[in-house]
């Protein structure tokens, strides 16, 4: 198996043999129509397989495949379950991918200690199964949760509807069992909410599988609250809608969740997902989860039912039976996979943006849209201003994905402009690196660098990823990092 890599011709044999010692040969997949599941991640608009892709299922594995990569000089790309939005687990031509979906077990629950231990391949919603009998469970919830990892989520950093109130899932990891780039197995964090020292869990979570990979995670589960409420209100205006959400947290009112939907994607949920619940004729609506003490809670959902109501909703509905609440979320989760109903392709956006900037955002959103000629369908968390917006466009028409791009990109600078971030959730990844100029400075990316290459040094941990280089971005982008670190700027 010959294949070139920088030009030159890389005989992948011998390094195949040394996989299939540690792995066995079903762990190591090698055809190329067998590696077309793996040339891609949630973002289906780059692709590219990888070499080589290696299944270990523990942590000694892992750390074995990574010293080989380490003295081959083998650049490896992490992925889990491959549903992340920002092209984090895109492989390289020349790359091996190292694939955790079969590190699968929970290996601990401490139920008085309100902690579970698991490998990175289970999925987010078998922890909050797991423990949920005992009534407890995961915070973290994105609308992927049924078939996300939770090794990709440590990576990205990921949200969901329960962050405004719960927190996002660095604040529910303790602690970690890593393995380096070089094949080192090393322990930060632990089981206790603080540790002394650095804070490397805190590094760790969110660095995109740059530092990494993470083979054992301790999560924090959290009880289950007595009662728990939704609220959906619809509105005649995404503004009014937005202007209900900047009302609310202004009361004081912390929900468990508040999430919004314009007009588009409230008929293409019905559409596909049927729920009867979203009128159609809506232009937005808000979706909030009330939670904790039964009279907690209906105190807060009378006030934001009044809130609601004085930005102009036309009804307020309300559901505390779990499968009514079950219902009402169903449409909101499955936003994404909706869009297909109205277009054949979309490109997601994950944008951040001050609560009080909603209105005028989402008209800007508007806007653009017309101007590039694309609609942009809004599914967000509104509490905390993490927008999602979707520009619907096809595929298969020459030019459109470039022009996407450039919207998609406008959107995430009229982010910063107005004093949010270009990613909330989704990551930074091959999809936005070339926008990190927008919100850091030569120094602060240089200074990201350093920690880079501290855990990093030859580059070869999911390059090309989070930062601007000459070959990603152009030959003006990141001239000073790389020439501080051209290691990792060649690849």
């Amino acid at each position: 198996m010959l294949e070139q890599q920088n030009g030159r011709s890389r005989d992948w044999r011998p390094v195949i043999q040394q996989f299939e010692a540690i792995v066995g040969k079903r762990g190591v997949i090698q055809r190329r129509e067998e590696l077309l599941t793996y040339e891609c991640d949630g973002l289906t608009s780059y692709r590219q397989r990888p070499a080589l892709a290696v299944l270990p299922r523990t942590t000694e594995q892992v750390s074995e495949i990574l010293k080989v990569c380490d003295r081959e000089g083998i650049p490896f790309v992490t992925r889990g379950a491959g549903t992340g939005l920002s092209g984090g687990a895109l492989p390289l031509e020349d790359s091996v991918l190292v694939v955790t979906s079969l590190m699968r077990q929970i290996l601990e629950i401490d139920y008085d200690n309100q902690r579970v231990v698991v490998q990175p391949g289970i999925i987010n919603n078998w922890v909050t199964q797991a423990v949920s009998g005992r009534g407890f469970f995961y915070a973290p919830d994105p609308s992927s949760q049924i078939i996300c990892s939770i090794g990709g989520n440590v990576a990205e950093n990921s949200g969901g509807v329960h962050c405004l109130k719960y927190g996002v899932t660095t604040n529910h990891v303790l602690g970690l069992t890593l393995v380096l780039p070089n094949g080192d197995i090393v322990q930060v964090g632990g089981k206790v909410p603080e540790m002394p020292g650095y804070d490397l869990t805190g590094l760790f979570v969110g660095s995109e599988g740059t530092l990494g990979i993470a083979t054992e995670i301790t999560l924090r589960i959290v009880k289950t609250p007595e009662t728990i409420r939704v609220l959906l209100a619809d509105f005649t205006s995404v503004e009014a809608a937005g202007a209900a959400v900047s009302d609310i947290i202004s009361a004081g009112i912390i929900p468990g969740g508040m999430e919004m939907m314009d007009n588009f994607s409230i008929n293409a949920v019905e559409d596909v997902v049927a729920t009867q619940c979203y009128p159609r004729d809506a232009e937005a609506i808000l979706l909030v989860e009330v939670d904790g003490l039964a009279v907690e809670v209906d105190a807060n959902s009378r006030r934001v039912e009044e809130l609601c109501r004085k930005n102009g909703a036309r009804n307020v509905t309300s559901a505390s039976d779990p499968e009514e609440r079950l219902r009402l979320w169903k449409g909101r989760k499955a936003a994404f996979a909706a869009m297909g109903k109205l277009s054949p392709d979309y490109y997601v956006q994950d944008g951040v943006i001050p609560r009080t900037k909603l209105p005028y955002v989402l008209k800007e959103i508007e806007a653009l849209g017309e101007q590039y000629g694309y609609r942009v369908a809004n599914v967000f968390h509104a509490g905390d201003g993490n927008l999602h917006p979707l520009i619907l466009y096809n595929n298969g028409e020459p030019g459109a994905l470039a022009q996407v791009e450039a919207l998609g990109g406008a959107i995430l600078k009229l982010c910063v402009r107005v004093g949010g971030s270009i990613s909330g959730e989704h990551g930074i990844g091959a999809d936005k690196r070339c926008y990190m100029p927008e919100m850091f400075s030569e120094a602060d990316l240089e200074t990201m660098q350093w920690v880079r290459g501290a855990f990093n040094p030859k580059g070869l941990a999911n390059p090309t990823k989070i930062f601007p280089t000459p070959r990603t971005c152009g030959e003006g982008a990141s001239t000073e990092v790389a020439k501080a670190f051209p290691a990792i700027a060649q690849f």
